[in-house]
C-alpha cells in the first residue's frame, strides 16, 4: 500500500514507538511530521534521516502534549494532516492515594487530553481532504489494570473510549479512528532498563525478560516497534477502511489472559 502524498503527524515521535511508526510510514510514502517537546539538532537530524532513507519529505516540529493550544498548534503547523497517530505519552507508578497530583495531572495531559485536542485540530483538514486515518496508541492497558498505575489506566482506557466516540462521529465519512493496544515493546527505554534489573533479581537477562519484565506476556517476548509501525500501515491501508472504532492488541496474548 502506498501512502504517497499523505501527511503523517506522530506525536512522541523523537524515540520508540512513534519513531519506529514514523519511519515505517515513510517506507509506505507517507510524508512524516516527528514530533516532541525537545528542539534539538538531533531531532531534526532524524527528520532529515528519514527523508534521505524513504525519499518522503520528513520534519520536526516542536509541541508540549501536556498544553492543549500546543497540540492543536501542531496540526495547523503541519498545514496537512491525513493521518494522525497519537502516541505522546509518560509514565508514573504509585499507589493512589500517594500518587503526587502534579504526576496525575502531566500523565492525564500528556497521555489522552492531547489526543482530544490534535484530533479536534486535525478531523477538518481530513474532512476537507476527503479522507482520513486516526489511530491512537493505548496500550494493553487501556483494556485491562495493574496496580500502581492508575493514571496511567485512566488516561489509556479514556483513550480507548474517545476512540470509539470519534470513530462513530466519524462513520459514515471516509475517516477511520481505531487504537493499537501495545503490551510491553522493546524500545531504547526498556533496554536501558534490562541491566539493572538483572542486578535487582540476580537474574541473567533471558530469566529477566521472561519472568520479570514480560510476566503477563504469555508469548514472553517483545513486540517491536517495527510491528507497531506495520500495524498502522495496514490501519492506514485500503484493506482496513472498514476497520473503525476498534482496538488492535499487539500484546503476545496479555489480553486473551
Amino acid at each position: 500500500m502506498s501512502l504517497s502524498g499523505k501527511t503523517a503527524i506522530i506525536t512522541g515521535s523523537n524515540s520508540g514507538i512513534g519513531l519506529g511508526v514514523a519511519r515505517e510510514l515513510a517506507k509506505a510514502g507517507a510524508n512524516v511530521v516527528l514530533n516532541s517537546f525537545t528542539d534539538r539538532d538531533e531531532d531534526h537530524a532524524l527528520a532529515a534521516e528519514i527523508s534521505q532513507e524513504t525519499g518522503t519529505s520528513a520534519r520536526y516540529i516542536k509541541a508540549d502534549m501536556s498544553k492543549g493550544d500546543e497540540c492543536r498548534a501542531l496540526i495547523e503547523q503541519a498545514g496537512a494532516c491525513d493521518i494522525l497517530v497519537n502516541n505522546a505519552g509518560i509514565q508514573h507508578v504509585a499507589p493512589v492515594d500517594q500518587f503526587p497530583v502534579e504526576k496525575w495531572d502531566a500523565i492525564i495531559a500528556i497521555n489522552m487530553n492531547s489526543a482530544f485536542h490534535t484530533m479536534a485540530a486535525a478531523l477538518p483538514m481530513m474532512r476537507e481532504a476527503g479522507w482520513g486515518r486516526i489511530v491512537n496508541i493505548a496500550s494493553a492497558h487501556g483494556l485491562t489494570a495493574s496496580p500502581f498505575k492508575s493514571a496511567y489506566i485512566a488516561a489509556k482506557h479514556g483513550v480507548v473510549g474517545m476512540t470509539k466516540s470519534v470513530a462513530l462521529e466519524t462513520a459514515q465519512e471516509p475517516i477511520t479512528c481505531n487504537a493499537i493496544c501495545p503490551g510491553y515493546v522493546l524500545t531504547p527505554l526498556v533496554e536501558a532498563q534490562i541491566p539493572n534489573t538483572m542486578k535487582e533479581y540476580n537474574m541473567s537477562r533471558e530469566d529477566v525478560i521472561k519472568n520479570v519484565m514480560l510476566e503477563r506476556q504469555p508469548s514472553k517476548e517483545f513486540a517491536t516497534v517495527e510491528q507497531m509501525g506495520g500495524t498502522t500501515v495496514f490501519l492506514c491501508s485500503d484493506a482496513a477502511a472498514q476497520i473503525t472504532g476498534t482496538t488492535i492488541s499487539v500484546d503476545g496474548g496479555w489480553t486473551a489472559l
